[in-house]
């Protein structure tokens, strides 16, 4: 038996595909994001998240990333919209997904406060589309350059980004395997309410059994979609539960463009043929400016010491991707009341979190204590995320120690009096407010100063 899976393992990784897939994903991966840059563009969104605040909250190691003042910014966008389209036609692929990545990745990093799954999701698949020759099938490159032109990747070019696909799934799933989602139902408890004005559906989003089914079903198609995806023979009943999930999350919760996204480039699962017939379609009606041949010719050639990069690349990414869901287990406490552990898990929708922080500075020579008006310093949007995150409590008490310091305050002791409630568990204190976190340093050890979350019930 385990002679016949080796058997098996090895004809699967020495398979050579064809590169239609790969050709399909660059295209659906550069058209959706862009319209996702021209929509965040279209909202204002440049200006009320990087350029209005006064200040920004940095990832823990990346305080050097700062936004590069208003016309910095719009450069980047411009930049991210034309490598979006020269990705989508696979013009210059190299340089422009590698471009994109790093200036989504460098805004993506300018303020956490704006931090979102799908927002990793594409630094991901944008870091994993650069090792990947995507651009050697119908592509402008190929276009100018004939010779560029192969028919045949290896198996790994496009079954890491199944592999990719079935992680975020697979962990999302994984992540709603708890009380309060199953349980107690929340936070769609408090959720699917809201949604009771739309047309008919809405008078039955009040129902409590409507709240449960919606629930486990989120649970259940998360934990079981990637091996529908991957199985040949419930593939398109799997992709059909893709749409209707995702166009039902889009429904209901405006949370962007992530379902549409996600929807685009789970395409990827389907066979060669598919693909095939996806471009076939496109060269004629792009037929003046492309075309497809039917060769069977063209294998990607690659030099050993490259591909030996790119495997440690590969090994060391999806290493990380497989320990970043699995890091809260290093820290006591409730993972959504701490939040240690919480980012870049593929932890989507799990939790319902309001709070206020009352932030107070201390002058320990004259014992004058001001409270702070965190308006004077934050945008809305920024106070709403900080006063519920603890990491960001403390950056923000780092900016105003730094700033009374400037008043003429040497040694300023900051203390914060901070509610919070958590899945309409009840506010409750959630900062020690004893501790002078103008004294407290950010680092991957364990908050000592968040109180432990106490059920009232």
């Amino acid at each position: 038996m385990l002679n016949y899976i080796r058997e098996k393992l090895s004809s699967f990784t020495k398979t050579d595909r064809h590169i239609a897939p790969l050709a399909v994903l660059r295209m659906a991966f550069g058209s959706i994001m862009l319209v996702s840059v021209v929509r965040f563009l279209l909202k204002g969104w440049v200006c009320a998240f990087y350029i209005k605040p006064r200040f920004h909250f940095t990832f823990y190691g990346f305080d050097w990333v700062r936004p590069p003042g208003a016309t910095g910014m719009y450069v980047l966008f411009a930049i991210l919209i034309i490598t979006s389209i020269l990705v989508t036609i696979g013009l210059f692929y190299r340089i422009a997904i590698t471009t994109f990545f790093l200036c989504f990745t460098y805004v993506e990093l300018i303020d956490k406060t704006t931090y979102l799954n799908h927002y990793y999701f594409i630094s991901v698949m944008a870091f994993l589309m650069i090792l990947v020759p995507a651009n050697r099938y119908f592509s402008v490159d190929v276009f100018r350059k004939p010779e560029l032109e192969i028919t045949y990747v290896p198996w790994w070019t496009i079954d890491i980004f199944k592999l990719q696909l079935f992680i975020v799934y697979f962990f999302a799933g994984l992540s709603k395997l708890n009380y309060d989602w199953l349980i107690a139902a929340m936070p769609l408890r408090i959720w699917l309410p809201a949604s009771s004005h739309l047309p008919v559906i809405g008078g039955v989003l009040t129902q409590l059994w409507v709240v449960y089914v919606f629930s486990w079903f989120g649970a259940l198609f998360d934990l079981s979609i990637g091996f529908l995806l991957i199985n040949s023979t419930t593939r398109k009943f799997g992709y059909f539960l893709v749409i209707i999930f995702h166009l039902a999350t889009a429904w209901f919760f405006k949370i962007g463009m992530f379902p549409y996204v996600m929807i685009f480039v789970t395409i990827v699962f389907f066979s060669e043929d598919t693909h095939r017939k996806i471009i076939g379609y496109l060269s004629r009606v792009f037929s003046k400016t492309n075309t497809v041949t039917n060769n069977t010719g063209g294998y990607y050639q690659i030099s050993v010491a490259k591909k030996r990069i790119i495997y440690i690349l590969l090994l060391l990414h999806f290493s990380i991707q497989l320990f970043l869901p699995f890091r809260y287990l290093l820290y006591p406490g409730k993972l959504y009341w701490t939040e240690e552990g919480y980012r870049f898990s593929w932890r989507v929708m799990l939790m319902e979190k309001g709070g206020t922080a009352f932030f107070h500075v201390k002058d320990p020579r004259t014992g004058k204590r001001t409270e702070v008006i965190n308006s004077q310093y934050l945008t809305d949007f920024q106070e709403s995320q900080m006063s519920t995150q603890p990491d960001m409590i403390l950056q923000f008490a780092h900016i105003l120690a730094a700033d009374y310091q400037q008043k003429g305050i040497k040694t300023p002791i900051v203390t914060v009096e901070s509610y919070v409630t958590l899945n309409g568990s009840g506010s409750r204190l959630y900062i020690d407010t004893t501790v002078n976190l103008a004294n407290i340093y950010d680092g991957f050890g364990h908050k000592k100063w968040i109180l432990p979350f106490h059920n009232n019930n």
